[in-house]
């Protein structure tokens, strides 16, 4: 009876042993489980189903903590300590930059790109189909969406681009088509306005990419276009909330990726991290995140899903200097600001500029009008909500009009001004341009806070009135919201170089020479430097 109980005994032994053996085996195989805090920008939250996936195989955690991705890139980089072992960011470069400019010093954070999206514009097919047919080659350019948002007939929504990377990349983006250089964007490059056409189509923003979707869907019915993730405008439009779906258009003149980037910011944390960048990159994943995101494979051998078959085409350079980008946001950052400005046109109407020399600047102001259809044409045109104002001088201001743009009837009115045959046998360049400041003052009183500049022309030198040194001194005594208003100088035929340098200088402008070029290409560089 003892024989078969000590085999029982032995059997049971041997299978406990085996269990646990195999169990051994089991947990050597699992990792162990772990749980990373993320800084994550906020269009990642559409990840979180995937996130379940990556827990249930690999054992990670991710608890994500959304911010908006420059919010997010100010946080990590500035002086106080970290508060999370990586960051997961639609962009690292305005980190970068902003890092670089505080003086940090050491190793870069370990970064390893997840995916990709550029920032484009979704336009109603009939608005493509418009600008469109009126290009060349049939391809949209953001120089043809600038041009359309200067006459009012393409109104967009674009988030803040002080919080949000797709605002961010999309100023990026039409910075640098306007700059012109197909590189990236120097100081020199933003040091004139050449994007307040543009912004006049501004009509909707909001602080993440995900929120602006949901106000464009809000206002479908009034708005034009919307410059977002091409992935957020797929989601969109897949999602049924809209009328009729939006042409994804890729700007010609290029755009900016996002690559969404993971950084690891604890180093104790390498292990887990090299094993989520293993999970993430996996083919199967990619796959997964293409199919649910609509964000393009790291890998350009996974296949890709019939809406990202197109190409991207022309990727732009992001800015490698804090200051461009710092400029940017100070001239175009709050999308709720008041972009109006009054620009003044103080104009030689002395006999010299009759015949050809009048004919050229009303050609010039045609240019202005939106018949200049170059790019840098589309970029400083007279944009809806501008006042313009024409001031004629001779040996004395021959009269002063003034129109708020708002459609083709005031640039007719603007035209007729310009079109005067009233000429005057003198020319008071300083008197006249005093006169100008009197209206300035005028116009600031009634609207504190405007932004005016004045662009003074002439074509011959200073032979009535005040002279130049009578007018520095008058003008050294304005109230300082007017003395602040800049001139810029056009000069033309034999007017005085000097002078006229000099008196802008005065101001706080500069003087453009147009005796060896068009008239046109002068004023359109003036114009591109008015603040």
């Amino acid at each position: 009876m003892g024989t078969p109980r000590r085999a029982t005994r032995l059997v049971a032994l041997c299978l406990a042993t085996l269990w646990l053996a195999a169990a051994t085996a089991c947990s050597a195989d699992r990792p162990d489980p772990v749980t990373l805090r993320v800084l994550a920008s906020t269009e990642l939250a559409d990840m979180a189903p995937l996130l379940d996936d990556l827990r249930r195989e690999t054992g990670i955690t991710l608890e994500m903590d959304h911010r908006g991705t420059v919010d997010a890139s100010n946080e990590l980089a500035g002086p106080g300590p970290r508060r999370h072992d990586l960051a997961w960011l639609s962009s690292d470069r305005y980190y970068l930059l902003k890092s670089k400019a505080n003086g940090a010093s050491g190793e870069k954070p370990l970064t390893t790109n997840t995916m990709r999206s550029p920032v484009v514009i979704g336009m109603k097919p009939a608005v493509a189909d418009r600008l469109r047919g009126n290009t060349p080659d049939g391809r949209i350019s953001w120089a043809d969406a600038a041009d359309a948002a200067a006459d009012g007939s393409l109104r967009f929504g674009m988030a803040d681009p002080r919080r949000s990377n797709s605002g961010l990349a999309a100023l990026v983006g039409v910075a640098t088509a306007a700059a012109g250089t197909g590189t990236a964007l120097r100081p020199a490059d933003v040091s004139c306005d050449r994007l307040r056409g543009f912004f006049a189509g501004h009509a909707l923003t909001s602080d993440a990419s995900g929120s602006l979707a949901d106000g464009y869907v809000a206002r479908q019915a009034e708005l034009d276009a919307l410059i977002t993730y091409e992935s957020e405008l797929l989601v969109l439009n897949r999602s049924g909330r809209l009328r009729e779906p939006l042409e994804i258009v890729y700007p010609a003149d290029g755009m900016v990726l996002s690559d969404y980037p993971l950084l690891l910011l604890d180093p104790a944390k390498r292990a887990a991290y090299d094993r989520l960048v293993e999970w993430l990159r996996s083919e199967p994943v990619q796959k997964r995140i293409m199919e649910r995101t609509l964000r393009r494979p790291i890998d350009p051998a996974v296949p890709r899903i019939a809406p990202l078959r197109e190409g991207v085409g022309n990727a732009l350079y992001f800015p490698d200097d804090q200051k461009v980008v710092d400029r940017l946001l100070d001239d175009y950052g709050d999308p709720r600001r008041d972009r109006t400005t009054q620009v003044v046109f103080l104009l030689d109407f002395s006999t010299s500029m009759r015949g050809e020399r009048i004919e050229r600047l009303r050609a010039t102001f045609d240019g202005l009008a939106g018949a200049d259809d170059s790019r840098s044409g589309k970029f400083v045109r007279f944009y809806r909500g501008e006042t313009l104002t024409v001031m004629r001088f001779g040996g004395r201001v021959l009269d002063e009009r003034s129109v708020t743009y708002e459609g083709q009837a005031d640039l007719d009115r603007l035209r007729g001004f310009v079109a005067s045959d009233d000429f005057d046998d003198s020319t008071a360049v300083w008197s006249s341009l005093e006169a100008a400041y009197r209206s300035v003052s005028a116009a600031l009183r009634e609207r504190p806070g405007r932004s005016v500049s004045i662009v003074l022309m002439t074509d011959g030198e200073n032979n009535a009135g005040i002279g130049l040194d009578a007018f520095v001194r008058r003008h050294a005594r304005l109230p300082e919201e007017v003395r602040a208003v800049r001139t810029y100088t056009v000069r033309y035929g034999e007017a005085d170089d000097d002078e006229l340098d000099r008196g802008a200088r005065a101001t706080g402008g500069r003087m453009v020479d147009a005796t060896g070029r068009s008239l046109l290409s002068a004023f359109k560089e003036i114009r591109g430097c008015v603040h």
